[in-house]
């Protein structure tokens, strides 16, 4: 019997190749060899948020991810619901790939009810997959209580645990992509899962600020150059 999946595939090819040719000219996520690597939104450049960078500001589409609960499946992908209640599209093209766990698999193998990983380009609370990865591992420390879900109307909770660089200035820093984007997102969001982080930035000591978008805390997850969590704030 052969599985519906692929007629996802055509749908989600043809809406890639229409936003290909839209406003914002960033090419779609794309696998590679490489585990759960996303594509490069854009190629890396200076970052200046808006004002110096909102909180919990959405910036254009960039490398990032999400962690969640598949709760529906559609033609063109399937959607997520974060443990911080975040719902996230996400859509699938005929280069997604596929793991479960550490091994390969099919495009059928997303149901529902299963934890997914998606790593792609992220656009506020969309996803062009480059890669699923269903039942991915968590952090020994996982932290997701600690996670302060949004809520419309009610500031961010103000506190930073752990390490924050000396020299951090929010909104400062260069955009990157690639294996490096993908490698920062599972490491924040293996710690911080609840989320949506919608860009990796460098920042000057070499190490990367991964911006979480959708909670109310935290919205700047720090890592290390060897992608190791080390603070939040």
């Amino acid at each position: 019997m052969f599985s519906p999946k692929p007629v996802r595939f055509v749908v989600a090819g043809l809406a890639a190749a229409a936003v290909a040719g839209g406003a914002y000219g960033i090419a779609s996520a794309t696998s590679s060899s490489s585990p759960a690597t996303a594509s490069a939104a854009t190629a890396p450049s200076p970052f200046r948020g808006p004002g110096g960078g909102g909180s919990n500001a959405r910036s254009g589409p960039a490398a990032g991810g999400s962690i969640g609960t598949v709760s529906a499946i559609s033609a063109s992908g399937f959607t997520l619901v974060t443990p911080a209640g975040q719902k996230v599209t996400v859509n699938e093209t005929s280069s997604t790939a596929y793991k479960n766990g550490a091994s390969a698999a099919a495009p059928s193998a997303v149901t529902t009810g299963q934890t997914a990983l998606a790593i792609g380009t992220v656009d506020s609370t969309t996803i062009t997959a480059a890669q699923v990865i269903l039942q991915p591992p968590t952090s020994a420390s996982n932290t997701a209580s600690t996670v302060v879900p949004f809520t419309r109307a009610t500031a961010s909770t103000s506190k930073s645990i752990g390490q924050i660089p000396t020299d951090y200035q929010q909104g400062f820093g260069t955009i990157v992509g690639g294996a490096t984007a993908s490698k920062a997102t599972q490491a924040a969001l293996a710690a911080y899962p609840g989320g949506i982080v919608d860009r990796v930035v460098e920042l000057s000591n070499g190490g990367y600020e991964v911006h979480n978008i959708g909670v109310n805390w935290p919205h700047h997850i720090f890592v290390g150059k060897n992608f190791k969590v080390l603070g939040a704030a």
